[in-house]
């Protein structure tokens, strides 16, 4: 066994106790660690009470110039006890949320629908506590309005912007980064360099400790003492660099040398954790759960939970009745186009896989002409087959709107990956990696991918990717606010209607 990255001043340590002492203050950067991380986290929290202080201040400042006489200081005061509230209920939360704890900042991006959803929460809390006080006729509607409007947005941009400065600055020297012992087989610890850029890591590398490779003709006893003898010289370094966390690199298939890591590394003043290879890095959100008497490693939940199921469900049914009778108008002057234009019937209903790849006929407005017995062709730019209405309702999305039915009706959502024809999914399913999992929920008539610019003819494997990419992302990072967002942006964005034909 050999050890590696060693601190230069353990190679010669002075004899006087002054010396010494200030060689441990440098290999035993505690203290000042733990201030650097408290003041850090503390900045991200700071900003946050500052950028609805700035808005709200504001605001008040802008109302009273506008419509009051009285002094200064009393709209000011009113500001400050609604940012106070709004302030308290969104760090609190975020705090007991750990999302101002630094690994959490390093590890993911600011989560701007979690931020939306903590905005409308406080505002909630504001609410009862303003009725409960019967202070609510203290703050003018208009302020409240602009206050609530502003707030979001700039909350939003403050912090993602404090979350981008303080991933930038987080190096590996930096004093408040976690200090990490590495042990394992030397394959092991290599691949995790090669895999591992030092500067994105977030944490700095103290020690390695290289176990040997156990000779496999050797008897029990020697294999035993030969580990026992690299573990106990492992924790007699790790004892003396006294590292924040300790990372066991051993595979989870070599059972019996994992579990006397285990044990070794418990008896010091360390994290312990363990690392199976790369695996886990594809899930930034793992947890240990429990299901009945049985623990394991959460990987992935379902998509949406029973909650989030008929949040979604309520919302589909109200939106889409709505539209359905107010459009209607409008449906019916595209169908008696679509009969004038060209023969056929006005409806294109063709089999799709749905949720849980269950098939269903999906309804769109008929814009090529009919071809009853044709083989399935995906439609090319110019494609021949296309009427002159067909043109203008696929450049305006138009022909998606029958697909509200099939919301009615349950099979389909308003937002949610889009559904392929059949041979396309057969085909690409075998082709692209984690396809099927678009079928973990509704599909929808717009999605995050459609609005992206990703749709229409897709000539190569990549182009499918590019698409799965974006639902995968919408499954995993679901919110009511986010297929808002979608139908807004699926009207007004210019990328909406990228590539249609």
């Amino acid at each position: 066994m050999f050890h590696d990255r060693l601190p230069e001043t353990f190679q010669a340590l002075p004899e006087a106790a002054e010396h010494r002492r200030n060689v441990w203050s440098a290999v035993l950067p505690r203290r000042g660690r733990a201030v650097a991380r408290i003041g850090l986290s503390s900045a991200l929290a700071f900003t946050d009470v500052l950028a609805i202080l700035a808005v709200t201040l504001c605001i008040e400042f802008g109302y009273h110039v506008a419509y009051e006489d009285g002094p200064l200081w009393l709209g000011s005061l009113r500001g400050l006890r609604l940012s106070a509230l709004l302030s308290l209920v969104i760090v609190a939360t975020t705090a007991l949320r750990s999302e101002y704890n630094l690994d959490n900042v390093i590890a993911r991006k600011a989560n701007l629908q979690r931020v939306a959803s903590l905005w409308l929460v406080a505002w909630a809390a504001l609410l009862v506590v303003s009725f409960m006080t019967k202070t609510t006729n203290d703050y003018s509607r208009i302020v409240s309005i602009g206050i609530f409007l502003l707030g979001l947005p700039t909350l939003m941009a403050t912090r993602d912007l404090m979350t981008r400065v303080v991933r930038r600055r987080l190096t590996a020297g930096s004093a408040s980064v976690s200090r990490v012992h590495l042990v394992g087989y030397e394959d092991d610890i290599t691949r995790f360099y090669a895999a591992n850029e030092s500067e994105n890591l977030g944490l700095r590398i103290v020690g390695t400790s290289y176990l040997r490779r156990v000779d496999p003709g050797a008897d029990t006893a020697t294999r035993h003492d030969q580990l026992q003898e690299d573990l106990d010289l492992a924790v007699s370094v790790v004892r003396f660099l006294r590292p924040d966390d300790v990372f066991v690199l051993v595979p989870w298939a070599d059972t019996a040398e994992v579990e006397r890591c285990i044990d070794a590394f418990l008896r010091v003043p360390s994290a312990l954790h363990l690392r199976p290879g790369t695996v886990l890095d594809r899930f930034p959100d793992l947890q240990v759960a429990r299901v009945g008497g049985v623990s394991g490693i959460n990987i992935g939940r379902r998509p949406l939970n029973l909650g989030e199921v008929l949040l979604k469900r309520a919302f589909d049914l109200t939106v889409s009745a709505i539209a359905l009778v107010s459009l209607s108008p409008l449906l019916v002057a595209i169908a008696v186009a679509i009969k004038l234009d060209s023969r056929g019937p006005v409806f294109f209903r063709q089999k799709r896989y749905g949720f849980n790849q269950q098939p269903f006929g999906v309804f769109k407005f008929r814009s090529m002409r009919a071809e009853p017995d044709a083989a399935f062709r995906q439609a090319t730019r110019n494609d021949s087959r296309i009427t002159r209405v067909g043109a203008f309702l696929r450049r305006t999305n138009l022909d998606e709107l029958p697909q509200l039915i099939n919301v009615l009706r349950g099979e389909m959502s308003l937002v949610g990956p889009r559904p392929h024809a059949l041979a396309h999914d057969r085909s690409f399913e075998r082709r692209i990696a984690l396809y099927a999992r678009r079928h973990n929920v509704r599909p929808g008539i717009t999605g995050w991918a459609q609005v992206n610019g990703f749709r229409g003819e897709t000539l190569t494997d990549l182009d499918m990717e590019r698409r799965v990419a974006c639902d995968l992302h919408y499954i995993d990072n679901w919110s009511i606010w986010f297929d808002i967002q979608i139908m807004v942006q699926t009207i007004v964005s210019r990328r909406a209607y990228r590539n249609a034909f």
